[in-house]
């Protein structure tokens, strides 16, 4: 018998105990902190209306001859008449036969399956390539980059500077060829 009105004594001493505990922890809390709120972005709502723009946008896709192509940018802006702009890009261009580019810009441009970037150009590529441009075009149809505006390049056999470059598949063999044209410099570094 004691051990039974041990029992129901605790049933209802130990519920009353815990709501007395949940009703001081809410009495005596602390003021709210402003820093841990949620932050807000303070932005120009009618500026955003006005100028639409995507942020951290991608886009991925296979030309028509298998070269692979990845876009990435900072912000994104549409263009009257199609098209688009867009900031601080990186596109990464792989073709079937392994040879890989990473072309970065501050700029960019997209119209008409073409794909401009400006504003000084860093092109890497997998075979050991890294070359600076004034401004580069990568078509998104078929397997092509081009450069313009003089051509700065480092290449595993030493440095070159031309007018322009061209990356094109070969028509003869599954391969790229890297063609560069106008006042080509060679100084060979064995």
């Amino acid at each position: 018998m004691n051990r039974t009105r041990i029992v129901r004594w605790l049933r209802v001493l130990l519920p009353l105990a815990a709501l007395a505990m949940l009703s001081t922890l809410f009495l005596f809390s602390r003021e709210r902190d402003s820093e841990s709120q949620i932050p807000y972005a303070e932005v120009d709502a009618e500026s955003m209306a006005r100028d639409p723009r995507l942020v951290g946008p991608e886009y991925a896709g296979v030309t028509d001859d298998g070269a692979r192509l990845s876009l990435r940018a900072d912000e994104a802006m549409p263009a009257d008449g199609g098209g688009g702009r867009a900031s601080r890009m990186r596109l990464d261009w792989q073709r079937a036969d392994g040879l890989r580019a990473e072309l970065t810009a501050p700029q960019v441009g997209v119209a008409d399956g073409t794909i401009r970037l400006d504003g000084g150009v860093r092109v890497t590529t997998s075979t050991g390539w890294t070359l600076d441009a004034a401004t580069a075009e990568a078509a998104t149809d078929r397997s092509r980059i081009a450069a313009s505006g003089g051509i700065k390049a480092k290449a595993p056999f030493g440095t070159l500077s031309a007018n322009t470059m061209r990356i094109v598949p070969d028509s003869g063999r599954d391969a790229s060829i890297l063609n560069f044209t106008g006042d080509v410099r060679l100084i060979y570094q064995p």
